[in-house]
């Protein structure tokens, strides 16, 4: 049944993509940089594939559509934090998917690592779209704001999307190899944790002593 489901949504992907294109994956890393729980993970790398295997997109055109559209995301979160303010999103921003507790450790990466916090977290889950609120609340420069969410970005999307065309080239995962298929996502979840670790763990936990 997985196996099915996996199928279908791989299917209305590659339609979507041969339907809209590059609009298809920066609108879909705009959400990802917001409060939406979408992860760039399944979204480059399958596109970058694609582009590789049919030849209607380029894998640099992922990448930077990719770029583009978490740049549009960050800057929504970005724009939204400055707008609102600290005490109106401490109070009201658990309904929109930000309880204070994340807030407060967004605050706390974000005094550890200052505009290179604002880099670092595009490689990092769940911290990628909360990133922007301290940036905003602070009234960081947006130029330096977003030359960090752009280079960030292009620098993950460029690693999913080698992730995607080389798991893509392994035969025995395409065959549907669930040894192949696990040896993949541990290798992914290794290296995300270690970057969590090094980054958002000890930022968080030695900044709240």
């Amino acid at each position: 049944m997985l196996k099915d489901l996996i199928g279908q949504l791989a299917a209305w992907y590659a339609q979507a993509l041969d339907q809209g294109g590059y609009w298809v994956v920066a609108g879909m890393m705009a959400l990802e940089s917001t409060v939406f729980p979408l992860p760039s993970e399944i979204v480059i790398p399958p596109a970058a594939y694609l582009a590789s295997t049919t030849g209607r997109l380029s894998v640099t055109g992922v990448v930077v559509a990719g770029a583009v559209g978490s740049w549009v995301g960050a800057s929504i979160m970005y724009f939204a934090a400055r707008a609102v303010g600290r005490p109106l999103l401490m109070r009201y921003g658990r309904y929109a998917l930000l309880p204070p507790a994340k807030i407060e450790a967004a605050e706390r990466f974000a005094r550890r690592y200052g505009v290179l916090g604002v880099f670092v977290a595009r490689f990092l889950p769940v911290i990628r779209h909360l990133v922007g609120i301290p940036a905003g609340l602070v009234r960081l420069d947006f130029l330096r704001y977003s030359v960090m969410t752009l280079a960030g970005s292009a620098l993950w999307c460029a690693v999913l999307a080698f992730v995607g065309v080389s798991a893509g080239r392994d035969t025995e995962l395409m065959n549907g190899s669930l040894h192949r298929l696990m040896l993949w996502v541990f290798a992914g979840l290794a290296v995300l944790c270690v970057l969590y670790y090094a980054f958002v763990h000890r930022a968080t936990r030695d900044s709240g002593r």
